[in-house]
């Protein structure tokens, strides 16, 4: 059985899609005009930053990133080409790899950051006032949390 949604829930969900697509295409084409980064670039580089040492697991940077193994692979070859990251066996887990930030990557993080997130203000930020920004941080961090918990739970499939 196939639950519908209200005229009000259809045009919370039209109005979502529309609205982020073009949110993430705006500051996507705006990180490339004035950085050597795409939007995943910059995620990979950001979740490295913040990690300790700088690495993480691919399994948990694929997780974070919302990855398949195979997209992440190539995303972090890709990365690798051009000195932004490295990709070294964990110390404690021989056959595991880590993908490890360079200075190069850190060097373009810091040189994209202050333009990505003046473009984030300004297609984002501006638009909202404090209550707003702490309604939809709750909001997405409510729906992330119960979507990461569905989705491990999920069967695999391949």
């Amino acid at each position: 059985m196939t639950e519908s949604l209200s005229p009000t829930e259809l045009a919370c969900w039209r109005a979502y899609i529309e609205s982020s697509q073009r949110l993430l295409t705006q500051i996507e084409d705006e990180l490339r005009a004035t950085s050597t980064l795409s939007f995943a670039d910059y995620h990979v580089l950001v979740l490295l930053s913040e990690a300790p040492g700088q690495r993480l697991r691919m399994g948990e940077l694929a997780g974070r990133l919302v990855f398949s193994p195979s997209r992440l692979t190539y995303q972090i070859s890709a990365m690798q080409r051009r000195g932004l990251v490295v990709r070294q066996a964990c110390p404690a887990d021989r056959r595991g790899q880590e993908a490890v930030l360079t200075a190069a990557g850190l060097m373009a993080l810091r040189e994209a950051a202050p333009h990505h997130l003046a473009s984030v203000r300004t297609h984002l930020m501006d638009d909202l006032d404090e209550s707003e920004v702490a309604v939809l941080t709750r909001v997405f961090q409510r729906l992330g949390d119960r979507l990461r918990t569905t989705h491990s739970a999920a069967p695999t499939h391949g």
